[in-house]
């Protein structure tokens, strides 16, 4: 019966900061929904039935305002890996639980690495600029770009993403570096073909391409900066699918305007998306995408019953499988 459903928050169906209509089907199998616009225009109606709270895109923002209005809150379920959007501890303080979605967000994003480094490296957005300018001869000495096979490629942070970025680059017969807290197994290693470097500097000094994976954490906040910028190759390629966070963008644009390294590609800003007057978005050799690594139809869909999984167990009380506990959060 639909009124026996436990009710779930989301922030709107469609629209910009909305689930897709057909993946709220699944949500609608298990929890009757409510906007986050229903639920302002009446919060003494609403307010005390919410047990979920469903998080698509940092939205609804998980804000003291908001929680305060949901006395009866037992789960904020968050879709994708990163949790540097919540206040755990606070959340946890108020009694709820918090749930990411680990696990099926990888594929997606290590493919969307993939994709920006060929990108990149290969200027594909300059060729396809060229070939719709009917008024610019072709030029393909300025389109000359950098071979990928065989090449050396970087990866900081080896975690679920990072290890799927180094099986895609097998492929290319890359050589893979990787720098991460804890070393790899060696079957794990063998497996890709992967090299454990302990100096994030050798890492740098000896990369074709860099690739960042980590986790925005305290010691990650402005990781790669003026120092490490200048260890790179000049004929280096920066591709950062972590965080903006991760990345000094100040020190970012001197390296790219002053050919410290050749190219950057990112998926991630700070903020997002940026100003229209920040200098990253006039440089030429920076390809920019919105935060897209977790947009395909089937991650999305996982995504979603990963959520309801473990917004469902919140709300019968039962272990949540996907819990982000506060030892985790400050690790």
């Amino acid at each position: 019966m639909e009124e026996d459903k436990p009710w779930a928050l989301v922030s709107e169906v469609e629209g910009e900061q909305g689930h897709l209509e057909e993946l709220v089907d699944i949500v609608q199998q298990h929890f009757q929904i409510v906007c986050c616009k229903e639920l302002f225009k009446n919060p003494a109606l609403y307010g005390p039935k919410i047990q979920a709270l469903l998080m698509w895109k940092y939205y609804p923002a998980a804000e003291p305002s908001l929680l305060r209005l949901l006395p009866s809150l037992k789960v904020v379920c968050s879709g994708g890996v990163g949790i540097d959007h919540l206040d755990v501890p606070f959340i946890n303080s108020l009694g709820v639980k918090v749930a990411n979605t680990p696990g099926v967000v990888s594929d997606s994003t290590a493919d969307l690495a993939m994709g920006l480094l060929l990108a990149s490296a290969r200027k594909i957005l300059e060729g396809y600029q060229n070939a719709l300018d009917s008024l610019t001869p072709v030029k393909p000495q300025k389109l000359m770009g950098i071979e990928v096979t065989g090449s050396t490629l970087g990866i900081i942070g080896m975690g679920e993403i990072g290890y799927k970025i180094a099986q895609r680059s097998k492929g290319f017969d890359m050589k893979i570096l990787y720098y991460n807290r804890t070393k790899r197994s060696a079957e794990d290693e063998q497996a890709v073909g992967a090299s454990y470097c302990q100096s994030l500097h050798d890492l740098l000094r000896l990369s074709d391409f860099v690739v960042i994976a980590v986790n925005l954490k305290p010691d990650t906040v402005g990781l790669i900066g003026y120092r490490e910028l200048s260890l790179m190759k000049p004929t280096a390629i920066l591709v950062n699918i972590s965080r903006g966070q991760v990345v000094d963008q100040d020190a970012l644009v001197e390296a790219l305007q002053s050919g410290t390294i050749h190219a950057a590609a990112l998926d991630v800003t700070h903020p997002e998306p940026l100003p229209r007057d920040h200098p990253l978005l006039g440089l030429p050799n920076v390809l920019i995408t919105p935060h897209i690594g977790i947009n395909t139809y089937n991650t999305a869909r996982r995504i979603v019953e990963k959520m309801v999984e473990n917004a469902l167990a919140a709300v019968k009380d039962l272990p949540v499988p996907n819990e982000v506990t506060l030892p985790n959060c400050q690790a």
